[in-house]
């Protein structure tokens, strides 16, 4: 039977350098320990919507036990897959729109953007409303997501910015060409990844701006109350200057 899983293409075009420029090393082991430190109760279990390769469910799974992760790319999860130390974690192909099972989570968590992901209101608000269903009572959800009023001020009031990013390989970095689509939320980046031995990889990819106080109406709506917001993973207060925010949410029935 074909799948239902409808999937963007994120993973068919950055799966293969994914791990390049968003590496498995320090920065992801620290923010596996902030979750550890935001989970009410591990013993509940784990769920992470937008799971990938696994790079902080994997950490984190070293922390607080088995986490389940929905992707709707199979590249990412066949890269999870074969990865060794993955092994306590359990990889679903899924729709994070529509995802259910049978078990109610002490966390909830969808970061580095996977809500932006989803390019109308009504998709983030599903998969907002998704992720409350799925949690226990007293559990909480934690967001990491784009910010939108940073991201229009990287752009001094053009529709179009090119930015780059060193990396900490010499002869590495990420160059991305930014645009904010006019008459919309959207925001398109192309990127060119450089490596040190000049070959380059090449990925567009699509995505919805929100504020926060755009996420917060869809926790609300969802039956959740704003517990905090943070600039990033240092749980540094919230500021329209950092291109993320961070947000948690509780449930409390």
């Amino acid at each position: 039977m074909p799948s239902t899983v409808q999937d963007i293409g994120y993973g068919r075009q950055f799966a293969p350098w994914y791990d390049r420029i968003f590496p498995k090393g320090a920065e992801a082991v620290a923010t596996a320990e902030i979750l550890s430190g935001l989970h009410p109760d591990p013993s509940a279990g784990t769920l992470e919507f937008g799971v990938g390769t696994g790079r902080i469910a994997v950490p984190l799974s070293r922390k607080v036990g088995p986490v389940t992760g929905v992707d709707s790319s199979m590249e990412m999860l066949d890269l999870l897959a074969s990865d060794p130390a993955g092994t306590d974690v359990i990889g679903i192909h899924g729709d994070i729109r529509n995802y259910t099972d049978s078990r109610h989570y002490g966390l909830v968590y969808a970061v580095c953007s996977t809500l932006s992901m989803l390019l109308t209101a009504e998709d983030q608000q599903a998969a907002i409303s998704r992720a409350a269903e799925r949690l226990a009572p007293m559990g909480r959800l934690v967001i990491e997501t784009s910010n939108r009023p940073a991201v229009e001020a990287l752009h001094e009031g053009r529709a179009r910015a090119t930015l780059f990013t060193p990396y900490p390989e010499p002869g590495t970095g990420l160059q991305t060409h930014s645009t904010l689509l006019p008459g919309s939320d959207l925001w398109q980046c192309s990127h060119i990844w450089y490596e040190a031995d000049g070959t380059t990889r090449v990925g567009n990819e699509l995505s919805r701006l929100t504020t926060p106080d755009e996420v917060d109406g869809y926790a609300v709506a969802a039956g959740l109350t704003l517990e905090a917001r943070y600039s990033n993973w240092d749980l540094s207060p919230y500021s329209d200057q950092y291109p993320m925010f961070l947000a948690t949410y509780t449930k409390t029935a």
